[in-house]
């Protein structure tokens, strides 16, 4: 039988959000470092202190905005998660030495699904890190969205991209309980990535939660 897509909740700012996301089912937690734009932003700090306080089997993701490898392997010395997200464009090279200098740290490459040249984009990338993410920003913008849009995008270009690529693909950006069962049958992602689509006021509701779920639970993926 197909096992549901693995669950990543993001933007968790306290480790009492940890908790509720992990109490319902989550499979990884995303912490948000400085950003240009986007919600849930927390310092170094805190990242490190919640990622030390969760245990295996759920992993830690430090979001980073940084785009060269000494800077982001500093960031990571500081924050001890078990992946690094980069939501923006890291050149070819720095992937390299980031993956000769963390091999135990999974390395997960945001693809922003603007149009065509995203499937070309992951194609390129796929081999340089551990999974691949397709979200809804925008890093071409004078002020760069790299998450947290809210928005959905073409599900059939994610879908291309999962098909042609050989990695894991999570899919992201406006994924709700009402729309997640047809994300998961229009991608057939690996994993799926939320921050707004189980929040009230900000905060992870428990209801919320427990419906995206559900609705995973009713939607196997391949």
């Amino acid at each position: 039988m197909a096992q549901a897509p693995s669950v990543k909740i993001c933007c968790i700012s306290s480790l009492g959000e940890a908790r509720l996301a992990i109490s319902h089912g989550a499979d990884a937690l995303g912490l948000v470092s400085a950003m240009p734009s986007g919600p849930g932003v927390i310092d170094d700090a805190l990242i490190a202190s919640i990622a030390a306080q969760v245990t295996p089997p759920t992993a830690t993701f430090l979001l980073t905005a940084r785009q060269d490898a000494a800077s982001i392997l500093a960031q990571h010395a500081a924050c001890q998660t078990t992946t690094i997200q980069l939501v923006d464009r890291v050149p070819q090279a720095e992937l390299r030495l980031l993956k000769t200098a963390l091999p135990g740290v999974q390395l997960v490459q945001v693809i922003h699904v603007v149009d065509d040249g995203a499937v070309a984009e992951a194609r390129g990338l796929a081999t340089l890190v551990d999974a691949l993410l397709l979200d809804s920003g925008n890093p071409s913008l004078a002020v760069k969205e790299l998450g947290g849009t809210g928005r959905t995008h073409d599900w059939r270009l994610s879908r291309r991209i999962r098909d042609q690529v050989g990695c894991p693909v999570y899919l992201a950006g406006g994924l709700t309980p009402s729309n997640v069962g047809a994300a998961i049958d229009a991608v057939q992602p690996f994993g799926l990535d939320l921050c707004s689509g189980v929040r009230t006021g900000g905060s992870l509701d428990p209801l919320k939660l427990q419906a995206f779920f559900d609705g995973v639970a009713g939607r196997p993926a391949n």
